[in-house]
């Protein structure tokens, strides 16, 4: 499958646009692939539009891992929403068969109804031994035929309840795959997004704090570059491993990007946001990793942290433009430490 051949559903010069942007960033020819480098190449969604830009301008490599993260970020919700629509449909023909199924078993019970009251009446009146006998024989054969069609009900309604069970297992792991990393196991962006989003809403109405941490691992690139994709991948999972340890009761850890991870912390103001953020680093830091199959050393695993407290009023980007921010001079003060925004806003009022 190549690019060129999607291209001729773009129009006139984008096809050549796409495949020239493709060829140039060395972007392999995956379907997840083909829908991020369309929308960018039509310019929707406008966000995917300046994420990549900025990435451009930086010079960044558009890896495997790149796209997957791009994709999980823009896309995910529209490859939900279809599989929930499909999964959906589905329950509902099978509600609907059985629905009728009721039905028709309902009608059948009223004739059967019919039939009792109408024998019943007909036995009041009197009746001669082959009277007796015929009506006898015709509330039996009524009768085998609703016990039949009873248990043909509850067979179908069985077999109706399993399939729905198995239709909203599959959508509830639909929808976990679509809100996890899948290296790591974390939340991913979108359902970062998603849990702050609620996480604000819920601050404004008990008027609680309400704090997120921003992580990146230091000179992450070189790790790979030295020793792989595969060992990255490892200390990725080791990052996350910790995370997931330090993140108690309705605290949520997520990667949000390759070598970007977040802490969601209700009710928690920003000293203790950055005293749980610091205690994570130092767990990561304390364990030197090495190469098992070579014995290298890798050394100590550092990590740049903003910490920033949603105030009220702002909206969900503010307050995570402020975390970057913070996460930016974390970086610029020489890696290995935190910066929260009241910090921050000191050190730019002396400066």
């Amino acid at each position: 499958m190549r690019f060129r051949c999607f291209a001729g559903r773009l129009g006139s010069s984008a096809p050549r646009k796409l495949s020239s942007v493709c060829t140039t960033h060395d972007i392999p020819p995956t379907p997840p692939n083909y829908e991020i480098w369309t929308g960018y190449v039509v310019g929707s969604p406008p966000e995917l539009c300046r994420e990549i830009d900025t990435r451009l301008t930086a010079g960044e490599a558009f890896t495997d891992e790149t796209n997957e993260e791009l994709f999980e970020r823009f896309f995910a919700n529209t490859r939900l929403s279809i599989q929930m629509l499909e999964a959906s449909g589905m329950i509902a023909r099978e509600l609907d068969g059985a629905v009728s199924n009721l039905r028709g078993a309902g009608s059948q019970a009223g004739s059967y109804a019919s039939l009792l009251k109408s024998t019943a009446a007909r036995f009041d009146g009197g009746v001669d031994s082959t009277e007796f006998r015929a009506m006898v024989q015709q509330l039996a054969v009524s009768t085998h035929e609703m016990a039949e069609q009873n248990l043909k009900l509850v067979e179908q309604i069985e077999a109706s309840s399993r399939q729905v069970e198995e239709l909203q297992a599959a959508l509830q792991a639909v929808k976990v795959e679509a809100l996890t990393d899948g290296l790591t196991g974390l939340a991913n962006r979108r359902m970062f997004d998603d849990t702050l989003q609620r996480r604000i809403d819920d601050a404004l109405e008990s008027k609680s704090e309400l704090c997120v941490a921003l992580f990146e691992i230091d000179n992450f690139r070189r790790i790979t570059d030295n020793w792989g994709h595969s060992l990255g991948d490892q200390v990725l999972r080791y990052i996350a491993s910790t995370l997931r340890a330090h993140a108690q009761g309705d605290v949520m850890a997520a990667r949000i990007a390759t070598e970007e991870f977040a802490l969601i912390m209700p009710r928690t103001n920003v000293n203790l946001g950055e005293a749980l953020a610091e205690r994570i680093a130092r767990a990561i830091k304390s364990k030197r990793l090495s190469v098992k199959s070579t014995g290298d050393v890798i050394g100590e695993i550092t990590l740049s942290i903003g910490v920033a407290r949603f105030q009220t009023g702002e909206t969900m980007g503010v307050m995570l433009e402020r975390a970057s921010a913070c996460l930016d001079a974390a970086r610029a003060q020489g890696r290995d430490r935190s910066v929260t925004d009241l910090q921050l806003a000191r050190q730019q009022s002396a400066a």
